[in-house]
């Protein structure tokens, strides 16, 4: 029986996972999204082209890839048919080789409108939601009051929809006036009509549950869990309540694809050779000055699901030695290292100054790190250096695997294309 070996970001998301994703399919019969929705957003390039997938695992580019989608993902089934259908322009059939979980929960167009009304009703202290309903609809989830893919077979199911969405609209006019300015000219009515049609078209596709990647699994096929979002925007070990409302962690794999814990087998945890974060929340390297600008821009650092601009930092030790060992990861892998080849000398945060003592833990609220203490490296450039990776690099690389437990650097990503990509 063959083991699933899982992926995920190690900082607050956008570490370049699709892209690796991408990079790795060749090697698996499956790739399987496991949490999260629309929220996400996966940026794949070959080519000359450059793609950006939301809710469709990153391994659709690989024809002989099949890619899963599952019970724990929350799907809105007009993103996921938009994506559809930019990948069938292309000239490709996703229905061939794209499966859904029957226990995957819908996002309703209600399920947007409050997670609008719940921002709004934040205040000042907003989390920085991307108003795609996910929230709302992990909510219902664990509130047993949902409806899943498997629902739209059912006779009954424009009545449980109905009854759901009249919940949805109550909720969001006892908390006061709509608000469409947060939501982009969102239009409730004309949203539920294409999220309608996206239903009766999802009904085409292979629509299977946890038997069928189990089966897969005994039949000795090779399974990559693809994660969305980071680690540090975990519900239970992110840097709470400024995180996502799903297990991003390893842990998640197994609630979230219906597979044994046994079932695991190795984890690649991607982090960028910095940091970055989109919305609000602690960041304690953020670089509120021209060097975090000059990397914002250097990196083209803005969401590829909200198009935010996104806070960078530099490569923060202390966060990613936690991630590491939340996740068990046994395979690091680094991100936009061409990013830095505009720097003589970078920073990197190996402790945090907290209450006046130096610390090497994450504490329960980020925010009370005062400062970070920081070691200064010099760097040269790694997108010209061909195939010898320069001793600066090599400086770099060693001080992030003994930092996180001697856990080897995998590979080092030296540009956008899918083909820029150093095995080490």
């Amino acid at each position: 029986m063959e083991k699933v070996d899982v992926l995920l970001g190690l900082q607050w998301g956008d570490e370049g996972k699709g892209k690796v994703v991408d990079f790795l399919a060749p090697n698996y019969d499956i790739v399987a999204r496991f949490q999260g929705g629309a929220n996400a957003g996966h940026t794949i390039e070959f080519g000359g082209k450059k793609f950006v997938l939301h809710i469709i695992p990153s391994g659709i580019f690989r024809e002989s890839t099949k890619n899963f989608i599952g019970n724990g993902v929350v799907i809105d089934p007009v993103i996921m048919m938009k994506e559809i259908e930019e990948l069938t322009a292309m000239g490709m059939n996703p229905k061939r080789n794209l499966f859904i979980s029957r226990r995957a929960n819908l996002i309703l167009p209600s399920h947007r409108l409050l997670d609008a009304v719940y921002e709004q009703a934040k205040g000042n202290a907003k989390i920085g939601s991307t108003l795609k309903g996910i929230g709302p609809t992990y909510t219902d989830k664990i509130a047993r009051n949902g409806l899943r893919i498997g629902d739209i077979l059912c006779s009954n199911f424009q009545k449980k929809y109905y009854d759901l969405k009249s919940k949805h609209m109550d909720t969001a006019l006892s908390l006061g006036d709509i608000p469409e300015c947060l939501l982009d000219g969102y239009n409730l009515s004309e949203y539920e009509s294409l999220w309608l049609q996206a239903i009766e078209k999802i009904k085409g596709f292979n629509i299977v549950d946890e038997y069928w990647i189990n089966e897969c699994l005994k039949n000795d096929e090779k399974v990559l869990a693809e994660g969305a979002q980071g680690t540090m925007l975990d519900v239970d070990f992110g840097t709470y309540p400024f995180v996502t409302s799903s297990s991003t962690i390893c842990g998640g794999v197994c609630t979230g694809l219906g597979i044994s814990p046994l079932a695991i087998g190795r984890i690649f945890g991607v982090t960028k050779a910095y940091c970055t974060r989109v919305g609000a929340g602690p960041f304690p390297t953020e670089l509120s000055n021209e060097i975090g600008k000059k990397l914002q821009d250097l990196g083209h650092e803005f969401g590829a699901t909200t198009g935010r601009p996104r806070r960078c930092g530099w490569l923060d030790l202390v966060q990613l030695r936690y991630a590491c060992m939340v996740n068990g990861v046994t395979d690091i892998i680094i991100s936009k290292a061409d990013v830095l080849d505009n720097f003589h000398e970078i920073q990197v945060c190996t402790d945090y100054w907290i209450n006046g003592n130096m610390v090497k833990t994450i504490p329960l609220d980020m925010e009370t790190v005062e400062k970070p203490l920081n070691r200064h490296l010099s760097w040269s450039p790694i997108k010209r250096s061909g195939t010898v990776i320069p001793k600066d690099i090599i400086n770099f690389i060693n001080l992030i695997s003994t930092s996180c437990g001697n856990t080897p650097v995998y590979a080092i990503s030296t540009g956008p294309d899918r083909d820029d990509m150093m095995i080490l």
